[in-house]
Parts: structure tokens; sequence; C-alpha cells
């Protein structure tokens, strides 16, 4: 399979950073029939965490998510690659965004250890249209 490439919504939220929050939402969001196609956490301070919900179906988490009280801020923009895991692959989706002149906010990648890797690329959202043109999408 060669490297799919397209765009996704994600949403942020914050919890505190103590054991369990993050299982209780994502808990939470199972139980409301969400569907994920990625999940971040990160620390954003001595005693919070943010949260990023990258949902298959946006509109799907923005109304059970206010159904059920979970306050978020989104949606925001991201590049969704997966494909083949390849010596160099990473490496050409950057050269080709280096080309555009387009600066990566941030990024996350991982194989699945059977031959195909995700990547999720956080662009910025003045420079997200010439990202997208730069890869094909």
């Amino acid at each position: 399979m060669a490297s799919q490439i397209r765009r996704v919504d994600y949403f942020n939220t914050t919890v505190d950073d103590q054991p369990g929050e993050s299982c209780a939402i994502l808990s939470q969001l199972a139980g409301l029939g969400i569907n994920l196609l990625a999940f971040s956490a990160v620390p954003i301070g001595p005693t919070r965490t943010q949260l990023s919900i990258f949902p298959d179906d946006p509109h799907k988490l923005t109304s059970e998510a206010d159904r059920a009280g979970i306050l978020l801020d989104g949606p925001h923009s991201a590049l969704l690659v997966q494909g083949d895991d390849q010596l160099g692959a990473l490496a050409e989706i950057h050269k080709q965004l280096y080309q555009a002149n387009v600066n990566l906010y941030a990024s996350n990648c991982v194989t699945d250890g059977k031959g195909d890797y995700g990547y999720i690329i956080y662009i910025r959202p003045d420079e997200f249209d010439r990202a997208a043109s730069a890869l094909g999408i």
C-alpha cells in the first residue's frame, strides 16, 4: 500500500494530571460510540494534561460530547498519513513540506510492527493549504 494522506479534524480537552483521567475520557467516548483515528496526551504544566482527540466522525464527537458535558476546543486540522513502513518514508514527506516552505508545528509517528505506519502532522492554519497542496491532497 502506498502512503495515503488525508486531512483530519482533532479536538483538545484538558484534564487534571492524575491517574485515571485519560482512562475516564477514553471510556466515556467509547461508551458514546466515538471511534478514534488517533489520540495524544501531553503535559501542559505541572498539574494539567492536554488530550488531542482525532475522531473518525467529528460531527458525532461534537454532538455527543456536548450532551455529555465534555468541553472541547476545536476543530483543528491536521494531516494523517498511513502507509507502508519503508526506509525514508518520513524523510520524503518532510522534504516535500520543506520544498513548499511549510514548517511542521508538531508530529507523532508510530509503526504497527507489521509493516505499516501512521503519522499525524500538525500544521499551523495559515500554512495548511500550502502543506496539503505540497502533499497532493
